[in-house]
């Protein structure tokens, strides 16, 4: 597709996606709208679900997902993002992608068929309607993922979405969306459910209790996005990279222990002493300073980023 006409459904695209309008209908209505998608919020959604199931991981110790489903998957991003966290294990995984469009299924399944993993070129793609009447039942599986989805959906559609993602889910459920307010709310409440439904959160929350981020601030991350030179084109950007900002949860059936605290904020570097936001279990939001005197830790604070996982005990 020219970078012109490719430019002008980026438009549209960023329009309903900051809109966020809930609708019966997909997004991404025809090649056109997929082609754009793919070039301009396919890396984006890759990055943030790549980074969200990394902080996964690192707690749920040698739980491995046999079959993944992706749910409103479009082209498959969040397939190639589990694909990637799991590189190492011993057994491939299987996944599928459910969406409602045809178009994103097409394009997604061509572009697999160039994938290093076999658990992406060998992914079923499945068209399915995931509001109303007609949604589609879920299928089981270990890991499912929901990403940058439920904001298309009317308000019971998505409660709809997260409590059969609750049921299918045999070991865990990751549900993405962008980091903007709306997307955090959405975030929000599809954890009270997965909470009312029996899970532990394991990522990014250390605790189930009530989130202690309040109005107008929101929880959300950010992970940084190389653009290639057409994602540069369609989105009239010059820098060759982006950050996407996004908010996440990510909940198991499974045994298994969430960090003790998070860091929520960029951490403040000053001489000789760190100063970080966290969310702990005991008193919810709070600043810690980490100085020089505290040595290992110290050093682990200058390292730590926005959304890591702080374990170094207080003293």
């Amino acid at each position: 597709m020219p970078p012109g006409r490719a430019a002008q459904a980026v438009d549209r695209l960023i329009a309903t996606y900051r809109g966020r309008t809930a609708g019966k209908t997909p997004i991404l209505r025809d090649r056109s709208d997929v082609a754009a998608y793919a070039a301009y919020r396919m890396p984006a959604t890759h990055a943030a679900v790549r980074a969200a199931l990394g902080e996964f991981r690192a707690r749920a110790g040698e739980w491995t997902p046999a079959t993944h489903l992706d749910v409103g998957g479009g082209t498959g991003a969040a397939t190639w993002a589990v694909a990637d966290a799991w590189a190492d294990a011993e057994a491939a995984h299987t996944s599928t992608v459910l969406d409602w469009s045809q178009a994103a299924l097409d394009l997604g399944r061509e572009l697999a068929a160039g994938a290093e993993w076999a658990s992406v070129r060998e992914a079923q793609w499945r068209r399915a309607p995931l509001g109303g009447a007609s949604a589609a039942r879920l299928p089981e599986a270990d890991l499912i993922t929901v990403s940058y989805v439920i904001g298309e959906l009317a308000d019971p559609d998505r409660a709809a979405v997260i409590a059969e993602a609750a049921r299918a889910a045999k070991g865990a459920v990751l549900v993405v969306e962008p980091g903007t307010p709306d997307g955090y709310a959405r975030v929000l409440a599809a954890r009270d459910q997965l909470i009312a439904a029996g899970y532990t959160v394991l990522a990014p929350c250390p605790h189930n209790a009530a989130c202690p981020v309040q109005a107008p601030d929101w929880c959300h991350f950010a992970v940084r996005v190389t653009r290639s030179s057409l994602h540069r084109q369609v989105k009239g950007g010059s820098l060759p990279y982006e950050d996407e900002k996004f908010s996440y949860v990510a909940a198991a059936r499974f045994p298994a222990t969430p960090a003790p605290a998070r860091v929520v904020r960029h951490p403040q570097i000053r001489k000789g002493q760190v100063l970080l936001d966290l969310c702990t279990v005991e008193d919810g939001l709070r600043r810690k300073t980490v100085t020089k005197r505290h040595g290992d830790a110290y050093r682990a604070a200058r390292d730590a980023d926005w959304g890591d996982a702080w374990e170094q005990p207080d003293r």
